[in-house]
């Protein structure tokens, strides 16, 4: 690193008073190479969680949309998916910060808390919500091999979840050896299954989900949101991410690294999950998957990969972020706050979001939180792109009684102003509140406020 580069490090270590996990991540400190990251989205994509998400197409035995809608509205999510995640992780690529000291450029230090939940809380919920997946494929994996005598969610879903929580505190030098292997796994599962399904389900599927009718209307409009906003809680936090990512990848490489992994792995675990939801009318996938395959030896086996994508997907999407959040807010080291994230998803009641009777409630969740993410993740973009021509002194968002200090109000008011707008047509939820909070944050910072400490370095600063 140059000296200029080291100064400015040493400078913001004298006037931060967050945990050094928090800090900048230097480019010695950077250990994650261009692979690495493609298999950490690969293995991201493959889960469970998706798969829910592919069967939530079919709904008692009748499909909403059919193959061609349903993989339009995957590639069309994922392009955005794609494009947003290459241009919200530059400043943590070129910085090296984490997010929730990226959102104190348009929240404010103490805005940020507001904002930050918003990432967290989704997290630890879905956190959860894969672990008791893969608590019930780790004790339908029990029962086989036991042959019946074990059978025990509960016990599965406590043990499991107390693994996560140990491989979590080795940071991400473990997560990037556990998405390698695991995302090697997961496409020779899946492409096994996939083998399954068409050869003895074929019929079934082609008319509960190839031939059904379908919409172009707004239950297609809707997916297309729901799949968006599945990654609307990632790609807004892309700067843990690309913070770990060697440096001197340029922007175009940086893109690709996204758009192939998540529509390898994304695109053809929402095909499977309708797939199998079409064929067994089991919105469950770690139940539908044993019903499809009546060898025991393979059933374990495929029990036993749901599990390992559970923890996979979890140590990408749901642990680093809200560990993070909870740094920021209580000051603790990050080996303790990975362990309180594993334990209040642990406390999530994850059991009665996975239910039959749920399915529908989970998208309904995901559009929610997303009508907020939408919104927080515009004005991030509008922030750094428009208002700031990526320009940022980094060490100015490590003072607590610097220019970001307090709340900046045109950041807090202009989310409001895009969620208001979301929750009026819930089903477009996040693009709604993504354009409308954006424009707002835009006419805020100009017009509004004045003399606020929050437009030094921007184009509105006179």
């Amino acid at each position: 690193m140059s000296t200029k580069t080291d100064t400015k490090d040493t400078q913001i270590e004298h006037i931060s008073v967050l945990d050094e996990s928090l800090h900048p991540k230097a480019d010695k400190d950077r250990t994650v190479k261009p692979r690495d990251y493609i298999f950490m989205w690969m293995g991201d994509g493959v889960n469970i969680g998706n798969m829910t998400l592919g069967a939530s197409v079919v709904i008692a035995g009748v499909a909403t949309l059919n193959i061609f809608q349903t993989m339009l509205a995957a590639l069309i999510s994922i392009g955005i998916i794609s494009t947003i995640f290459a241009l919200n992780d530059r400043l943590g690529y070129t910085k090296g910060i984490p997010y929730v000291v990226q959102l104190r450029m348009s929240f404010g230090i103490k805005g940020t808390v507001i904002s930050s939940l918003l990432r967290g809380v989704p997290a630890i919920v879905w956190y959860g919500i894969q672990s008791w997946i893969g608590g019930t494929a780790l004790n339908e994996f029990l029962k086989i091999v036991t042959g019946g005598s074990f059978d025990n969610i509960v016990i599965c879903f406590i043990g499991l979840q107390l693994l996560q929580i140990v491989i979590s505190l080795y940071g991400f030098h473990a997560i990037k050896w556990v998405e390698t292997f695991a995302s090697i796994i997961f496409m020779i599962g899946l492409i096994y299954v996939f083998g399954i399904l068409v050869t003895s389900y074929g019929t079934e599927i082609t008319q509960t989900w190839v031939q059904a009718e379908g919409s172009w209307g707004l239950p297609f409009f809707a997916l297309i949101m729901v799949l968006l906003g599945n990654y609307a809680g990632i790609f807004v936090s892309a700067a843990d991410y690309s913070r770990e990512l060697k440096t001197g990848i340029s922007d175009k490489k940086r893109g690709a690294l996204y758009f192939i992994p998540i529509t390898v792995s994304y695109g053809f675990v929402i095909a499977i999950g309708a797939m199998l939801a079409a064929a067994t009318g089991i919105t469950n996938p770690a139940l539908a998957l044993p019903e499809v395959i009546e060898n025991p030896i393979i059933s374990a086996g495929v029990s036993l990969f749901i599990v390992i994508t559970v923890i996979a997907t979890n140590m990408v999407a749901n642990v680093v972020p809200p560990a993070y959040v909870i740094t920021l807010l209580t000051k603790l080291k990050y080996k303790a706050s990975v362990t309180i994230t594993g334990l209040l998803a642990l406390a999530s009641f994850p059991w009665l979001l996975i239910q039959e009777s749920s399915a529908a409630g989970l998208s309904m969740f995901v559009l929610i939180y997303s009508a907020f993410l939408g919104p927080v993740i515009s004005i991030l973009l509008v922030e750094y792109y428009i208002i700031r021509k990526q320009r940022v002194d980094t060490a100015e968002l490590y003072k607590e009684d610097g220019s970001y200090a307090g709340y900046n109000p045109a950041g807090l008011i202009a989310m409001c102003i895009g969620a208001a707008a979301a929750f009026m047509l819930v089903e477009l939820a996040w693009v709604i509140g993504f354009i409308v909070a954006g424009i707002a944050y835009y006419l805020l910072s100009k017009y509004a406020f004045k003399g606020s400490s929050f437009k030094k370095g921007t184009i509105f600063d006179k």
